[in-house]
Parts: structure tokens; C-alpha cells; sequence
């Protein structure tokens, strides 16, 4: 997930990527605690875009509040 594709997107989109995000980090991290997952960068993947998302949800509040 690129943050160009992020930025084009609503706010209401984004919360549910991220709502979806945090769904799959936690069945991933079950997962790799029951040594399914055999790939841990999987788990640092699905951590950065849950923070790209919720930087473009911050920006885009701010840009809110400045109109």
C-alpha cells in the first residue's frame, strides 16, 4: 500500500483499511506465536502500513481543521 494511494482515498475508506489492517496484524500475530507464520516480515508489513494509513488520517484532519 503506497501512500499516494492513500492520499486519494476518504476518510471513511481509510478507517476501514485500517480496521482491516489491525484484523489480519492480530490473526498474523496468532499465528506466528503458533509457529504457522514462518515469515516475520509479514508482521513488520502489516505495522508500517497500519501507520501510513493512520499519517494520512492525521493529515487529513489537520487539513480539515485549517478550512
Amino acid at each position: 500500500m503506497k501512500a499516494k494511494e492513500l492520499h486519494n482515498k476518504s476518510q471513511k475508506e481509510l478507517q476501514k483499511d485500517l480496521a482491516d489492517l489491525r484484523e489480519t496484524y492480530a490473526k498474523t500475530l496468532i499465528d506466528m506465536r503458533t509457529k504457522e507464520v514462518k515469515n516475520v516480515k509479514t508482521l513488520h508489513g502489516i505495522k508500517k502500513n497500519i501507520a501510513r494509513v493512520l499519517t494520512v488520517l492525521k493529515e487529513q484532519e489537520l487539513q480539515g481543521d485549517k478550512k
